[in-house]
């Protein structure tokens, strides 16, 4: 069984991503929302063997391997995905802050490189998905470590001591996979606009405002 699959990361640490906290109201949206997207005419990918994060990954690299994608935008702020960032071809957008974080952006940010992030979560713990870090490294200290050794696999022993493996054991946490295969081609993703059944979809939600923005949006 791959190692990012569901069925296996809560056994090697048991509060990794469970959906413990999440508002019952919060949760019942998933699905609905799910519908709605797809009736608007969005590619969506049910995510049940992976999580929904290594589907952004995936789909970013996949994206930015085509010749003809000019820019990848993530949408989101978890900061699991900064290590997808490559360059200025493949942002992170946060847009809570509107920020657009480029690579430089991420080092800013963290003090690492984006294929540091996993080792960098690893060290300071990432508390959106369930694993602490290890005690007593705190964002400074975790890049002025990685500054100087690289990632955790080259790191001397007496670097971490005994708490080395259970610091790669959060890094196989923090890891995203950028192999799922999501799509053939990018222009699959491509939006069309809405499909015929968005329309019974607002009516159910009780908001038709959102056929006519999404009608004028394809007009434009």
């Amino acid at each position: 069984m791959a190692p990012h699959t569901l069925g296996w990361l809560p056994i090697i640490w048991p509060a990794y991503k469970t959906g413990d906290g999440i508002e019952p109201t919060l949760l019942a949206q998933f699905h609905p929302l799910e519908r709605a997207l797809a009736a608007m005419g969005v590619a969506v990918w049910p995510m049940i063997e992976l999580e929904a994060d290594d589907a952004l990954a995936s789909a970013a690299h996949s994206a930015a391997a085509d010749d003809g994608v000019q820019k990848v935008c993530i949408w989101t702020p978890d900061k699991d995905l900064a290590q997808c960032v490559r360059g200025d071809h493949v942002v992170q957008v946060d847009r809570r802050t509107q920020k657009i974080r480029d690579a430089a952006g991420v080092r800013e940010k963290f003090g690492v490189e984006p294929a540091l992030i996993p080792d960098f979560l690893a060290l300071v713990g990432d508390a959106a998905d369930g694993y602490p870090g290890l005690e007593g490294i705190g964002l400074v200290s975790a890049a002025r470590l990685l500054g100087r050794y690289g990632p955790l696999e080259s790191f001397p022993p007496e670097a971490l001591g005994k708490r080395r493996e259970l610091a790669l054991l959060f890094k196989n946490l923090a890891t995203l996979r950028m192999d799922a295969q999501l799509f053939d081609n990018v222009e699959e993703l491509r939006w069309h606009g809405p499909t015929k059944e968005f329309e019974t979809c607002v009516t159910q939600l009780n908001d038709t405002r959102l056929l006519a923005r999404a009608l004028k949006a394809r007009r434009n």
